[in-house]
């Protein structure tokens, strides 16, 4: 019995892989669902001249040749393997990750090998779809025993062109209110037929929050993240910072970054602030611009337009190159825009500077401010005596000496300190945070039974799944 077919909330179905931090269809792409925790990858199938099915949406190439008249040596010494891989090299990496293949065949000829290779590789969650009702007539009679999904565009009757397949799709995405359809008497009539439904590729928040309590069999999207974000155990409402943003699905410090933060659930977005020549504020770690930008020198020689030129992103991949160096106001906006809060590190950002652009956007009781220069937490502190500062366990000889400085909201351990303190946080009104910047699961579940009030993690989404795995949060 096919029972991932009942799931408790929708299947986040990543559309063409997590197409929003990497090139459609790529294995990238693919190995960025399985990171952001997708439960299944879409995946467009074409065949090659010489019988071998490969993912990419596009029947023609760039350069005007057709798929279907190249052998699969012929295409890939004019694409990489990595940008259009075979069905099988994404079935190995599946395998690895355990993800599920949602299979949109392109191409008619591409059916029965799509299902062949499926079987070969023993695939039990696979769903086969199709835009042409054709192609679904094609699988019918191959019958290899996955649930059909007949992909359905604006303006066509779901139920009549779906009459012969389990799944209706609805491709309603470019629909100004695709949600307002998807009504009692749809999904009742769902259910008399026995049709489940699997809903577009959504990207916007406020419309993803609707669609994810129908109820609907999955969910696409280039965010795989968004169809179910972190929500913290009832009995531990951790919050969680992301140190950089998601920094391994895109470049650090970057809106894409930050983005990918508040879209998975987490809370904080962790950002570095500098100021610029011409006395601007922007978002960026180092003092220099090498390693993260295509821009040469200091941050602090730079005008902002200048920054603003700069490349952000391609130091990370291809897909990013237009990701330019953000400035604090972006940043903020974003945070404001998805209800998200920040951790603003001082970097040569002047205190009262920034605490006005974070006034200036209502934010004050959602960021917190550190520094490793001490003297610019003592300026914020000057600024407002309702600043949320942090202080490190680190730089002080007792937890007693680390409260006594600044009046911190906040008190940062890391794994190497004293983390009895903790413990001594709990009800006291300074929250406690735990830093670590590794992916050891052991140390994630020694975390998890101290229960700090926030974590701040270089890799937030292996946390989640080590705690949303195991019984380290429930204290087994």
């Amino acid at each position: 019995m096919n029972t991932w077919l009942n799931p408790e909330r929708p299947l986040s179905i990543a559309h063409r892989g997590a197409s929003a931090y990497a090139a459609p269809n790529s294995l990238q792409a693919f190995e960025f669902a399985a990171a952001l925790g997708a439960d299944m990858i879409e995946v467009d199938l074409h065949l090659t001249r010489d019988g071998h099915v490969v993912v990419t949406h596009d029947a023609i190439l760039s350069g005007g040749e057709a798929i279907a008249d190249l052998t699969l040596v012929e295409l890939h010494n004019r694409v990489s393997p990595r940008d259009v891989p075979t069905l099988a090299s994404v079935l190995d990496l599946a395998q690895v990750h355990d993800l599920g293949i949602y299979a949109d065949i392109k191409a008619a000829n591409a059916a029965n090998p799509t299902c062949e290779l499926l079987q070969q590789y023993g695939v039990q969650r696979a769903i086969l779809g199709a835009f042409d009702p054709a192609i679904i007539s094609v699988l019918e009679q191959a019958n290899p025993g996955y649930p059909r999904a007949q992909l359905v565009p604006m303006g066509v009757d779901p139920f009549e062109i779906a009459a012969t397949a389990e799944i209706i799709h609805l491709c309603w995405e470019a629909m100004e209110d695709p949600v307002a359809p998807l009504n009692d008497a749809f999904f009742a009539r769902c259910q008399r037929e026995g049709k489940q439904v699997v809903l577009w590729h959504e990207e916007d928040k406020e419309r993803m929050a609707r669609l994810r309590v129908l109820p609907v069999l999955g969910i696409c999207s280039d965010m795989p993240e968004l169809v179910n974000p972190f929500e913290p155990p009832s009995d531990w409402p951790v919050q969680i910072v992301c140190h950089r943003g998601a920094n391994s699905v895109a470049p650090e410090n970057t809106l894409a970054a930050a983005r990918a933060c508040y879209a998975a659930g987490f809370s904080h977005v962790e950002i570095d602030v500098h100021a610029t020549s011409d006395g601007e504020l922007v978002v960026l770690h180092d003092p220099t611009l090498e390693r993260t930008t295509d821009g040469v020198g200091r941050v602090n020689d730079a005008a902002l337009a200048d920054l603003r030129a700069l490349s952000a992103g391609a130091w990370f991949s291809d897909h990013h190159a237009a990701e330019k160096v953000p400035t604090l106001d972006d940043v903020l906006a974003l945070a404001k825009l998805w209800h998200g809060k920040l951790y603003v590190e001082l970097k040569t950002a002047p205190a009262a500077q920034v605490w006005e652009r974070v006034c200036a956007f209502g934010l004050q009781e959602v960021c917190f401010f550190w520094s490793f220069d001490h003297s610019l937490l003592e300026d914020m502190r000057g600024v407002s005596d309702k600043a949320h500062l942090m202080m490190r366990r680190q730089d002080f000889a007792s937890l007693e000496e680390t409260l006594g400085s600044l009046d911190p909201s906040l008190v940062e351990f890391t794994t190497q300190d004293d983390l009895s303190g903790v413990a001594h946080l709990k009800g006291s009104g300074v929250c406690s945070m735990i830093a670590y910047n590794g992916n050891n699961p052991e140390v994630f579940r020694q975390i998890a039974q101290l229960r700090p009030d926030l974590v701040n993690l270089h890799q937030p989404f292996e946390f989640v799944r080590v705690i949303q795995a195991g019984d380290s949060v429930n204290g087994a």
